[in-house]
């Protein structure tokens, strides 16, 4: 940590750039200024609003803003946001569809915990809501959780999913986006040992690392290149004092932005040049394009120390999943024991981030799992975003993601006399699943 600025200097950066910005409008928009017109002013004034929203919603957690749903009469049906169950380090959420009556199709969306909000995931949610009853994983920002709730890595990530899972029951669809991929492979997996009938009906795995060495990227190659103690003096620091997590050790979402920018410099730089042009000539609004799109992108959240470090260490560098030998609690997790829950892959052809290769390595993996309930898509043209989120989603993998789905909603083969079925819906407390799902890993 001694290379770097510390936690309260960056935030002390972004207050400072946010009231730039404000002064530099309020400044440029009295009225006196209009007694001699001067483009300059207006320039100025359109920097000083683009800079201030800009560095504002680095901090602010985006709003899901759901749109109504169009009910089978043709009536809008209001869509409710309920935490289904609440814990430490993250959330599971229901999005209800009032009026509604189920669909049929449960889905469960496994957001990424990567620097952005689950709100990244807001399109996708609103794609799948007319046809689906979805839940998504909320995590939380890590500075604003205390010390005392204790640590948070890869195995707490991976039993949280296997609450999550439990919690919801056999008849769930889990579709994992990017990085939870190969934690939400070893979840089902850890779920196929310990409560067989808690396991999901079926499981798409969307440009997920599997096997980052499959097909090197950008990513890939900085996670083999810096040594587990540079990353820590060069990536974690301390929160500090304004936040209710002040000194856990995290990987600051300031940092993780600049580095997101710095991927795509010019891009970013030209974006911001072309909307301050737009601001001055009275051709932006609230909600056009540039704003819609960097609301969201700007607003990072802080990762605990633990879980980034954990990542890079077992999942790029030692390629635990890969490999077949991540262990959870000890306990050696086997993803050849999954046998009946349907996996899909899908990857697109210029994905820079999770590279073609990466997350098909998932089918090599499940030996136990027959041909017929494996499956894959390779969308051609399709980036990182536009896999889960993009026109790509919209037109093409979402409707293939939906026909899977229906593919293999049908009620599973019982293993046991029929009284016995209603095992599955006993309190976790009553089955044979293991005590850590009754309370967080992290206690």
């Amino acid at each position: 940590m001694r290379y770097m600025a510390t936690y309260d200097m960056m935030e002390s950066i972004r207050n400072t750039n946010q009231w730039l910005g404000a002064s530099a409008l309020a400044m440029a928009s009295y009225p006196a200024f209009s007694l001699f017109p001067n483009p300059a002013m207006e320039w100025l004034a359109a920097w000083g609003e683009v800079t201030e929203r800009s560095f504002a919603r680095m901090v602010v957690k985006p709003d899901w803003d759901i749109p109504p749903v169009v009910g089978p009469t043709g009536q809008d049906c209001l869509v409710s946001i309920e935490p289904v169950m609440e814990r430490p380090f993250g959330d599971l959420l229901k999005f209800s569809v009032q009026g509604r009556k189920e669909t049929g199709r449960k889905v469960l969306l496994v957001a990424p915990m990567s620097g952005h909000y689950a709100t990244l995931l807001r399109s996708t949610v609103i794609s799948l809501l007319p046809d689906c009853d979805v839940y998504v994983t909320d995590w939380h920002n890590a500075r604003d959780i205390p010390v005392s709730a204790g640590k948070f890595d890869i195995e707490d990530y991976t039993l949280y999913l296997v609450d999550f899972m439990h919690h919801l029951g056999p008849d769930t669809h889990v579709i994992a986006v990017c990085q939870p991929a190969p934690l939400t492979l070893a979840a089902t997996a850890y779920l196929a040992e310990e409560a067989p009938e808690a396991q999901p009906r079926s499981l798409t795995l969307i440009g997920g690392p599997i096997d980052p060495d499959a097909a090197p990227t950008d990513v890939t190659d900085f996670g083999h290149s810096v040594t587990m103690g540079q990353l820590e003096q060069l990536m974690i620091q301390q929160v500090g004092f304004k936040y209710a997590g002040v000194g856990r050790k995290v990987y600051p979402g300031l940092l993780q932005l600049a580095s997101f920018i710095s991927m795509n410099n010019d891009t970013h730089r030209d974006a911001f040049t072309n909307q301050i042009t737009r601001v001055a000539q009275k051709a932006a609004h609230e909600h056009d394009k540039h704003n819609k799109f960097y609301d969201e992108y700007l607003a990072v959240m802080d990762m605990p120390a633990e879980f980034y470090l954990s990542t890079v260490q077992r999942v790029f560098k030692e390629r635990e999943i890969a490999r077949n030998v991540f262990t959870v609690a000890g306990r050696q997790v086997d993803i050849g024991k999954i046998t009946t829950v349907a996996v899909k892959t899908v990857e697109g052809s210029k994905d820079d981030i999770s590279a073609p290769g990466q997350c098909i390595a998932a089918l090599d993996l499940l030996t136990g799992l027959p041909d017929s309930k494996k499956a894959s898509h390779l969308e051609d043209g399709a980036g990182h975003y536009g896999i889960f989120a993009g026109k790509s989603w919209r037109n093409n993998i979402r409707p293939l993601v939906l026909d899977f789905i229906d593919a293999n909603n049908g009620q599973p083969e019982p293993k046991t006399p029929e009284p016995q079925k209603s095992e599955s819906q006993k309190p976790v407390s009553q089955k044979s699943a293991p005590k850590k799902t009754d309370k967080p890993a992290a206690a």
